[in-house]
C-alpha cells in the first residue's frame, strides 16, 4: 500500500513539472517583454527572443532555458528515444544560453542560431511522435485522441515558425515587416506551442476520465 502511495505521489509530481515547464515556455516572452518595459530600459520589443541578452532580462532568460533545460534532460518517457530527445533538447537550450545572437563573434552566433532551430526541431518531435503515442494493445481514450490533435497542432506550429523565421532572416530583413518584430512573434507563438503542448501533456486539461 505503501508503494502505491508513493508511486502516486511520484506521478503527481511529474505531472506537475510538466505543467511547470508548459507554464515556463508560455510565460517567458511576456516576462521578457514586459519585465524590460517595466524594469528595464527597453522603450520598444527587441527583435528577437534571444536579443533579450543584451537587455536586463538576461538572467530571466538564461534561468528560464536553464530550468527547461534540466527538465528535459531528466525527463524520462516510456522508450530510449524519449530520453535521447529529452538529451538532445537540454543540450540545444544550454546552447542557446551560453552561445548569445547578441556576441560579437559570429561563430558565437552562428552556435545560437543552429542550437536555436535544433531545439525547437526536437520540441516539434515531442508534440508529433512522442507525445502523439499509446500503449500497445490499449485503444486510445476520447480524452486521448483530443490531446493528440492539440500535440499535432502544436508541432506543426512550432515546425511552420521556424521555416518562417528562415525566410524572414534569409529574404525579408530589409522589408517592411521588420518593423513589427516578426521573429519576436514567431519565437513568442512557437514557445507558446511549445508550452502548451507540454501543459496538456501534465494532464491538466483533456484528462483521461478513468486511469488502470
Amino acid at each position: 500500500m505503501g508503494n502505491n502511495g508513493d508511486g502516486k505521489r511520484i506521478f503527481v509530481s511529474y505531472l506537475t513539472l510538466r505543467r511547470v515547464v508548459g507554464l515556463l515556455g508560455v510565460l517567458l516572452p511576456v516576462l521578457l517583454a514586459v519585465g524590460c518595459f517595466v524594469l528595464g530600459s527597453c522603450a520598444e520589443l527587441e527583435s528577437s527572443i534571444s536579443a533579450y541578452y543584451g537587455t536586463e532580462m538576461r538572467d530571466v532568460l538564461v534561468g528560464v532555458l536553464f530550468v527547461i533545460g534540466w527538465f528535459l534532460f531528466s525527463y524520462k518517457g516510456y522508450e530510449r528515444k524519449d530520453d535521447i530527445a529529452g538529451d538532445l533538447a537540454c543540450f540545444f537550450a544550454l546552447g542557446v544560453a551560453l552561445f548569445p545572437t547578441t556576441s560579437a563573434s559570429e561563430a558565437i552566433r552562428t552556435v545560437h542560431f543552429i542550437s536555436a532551430a535544433a531545439f525547437f526541431l526536437v520540441l516539434a518531435y515531442f508534440s508529433l511522435f512522442l507525445f502523439t503515442q499509446t500503449k500497445k494493445g490499449v485503444p486510445p481514450t476520447p480524452e486521448k485522441r483530443t490531446r493528440n490533435r492539440i500535440y499535432v497542432a502544436c508541432g506543426v506550429i512550432m515546425l511552420a515558425c521556424i521555416a518562417s523565421v528562415a525566410l524572414y532572416n534569409a529574404f525579408l530583413q530589409d522589408a517592411p515587416v521588420a518593423a513589427v518584430k516578426p521573429v519576436f512573434w514567431l519565437e513568442s507563438l512557437a514557445l507558446w506551442a511549445f508550452g502548451w503542448s507540454w501543459f496538456v501533456k501534465g494532464e491538466t486539461l483533456w484528462r483521461d476520465t478513468s486511469r488502470e
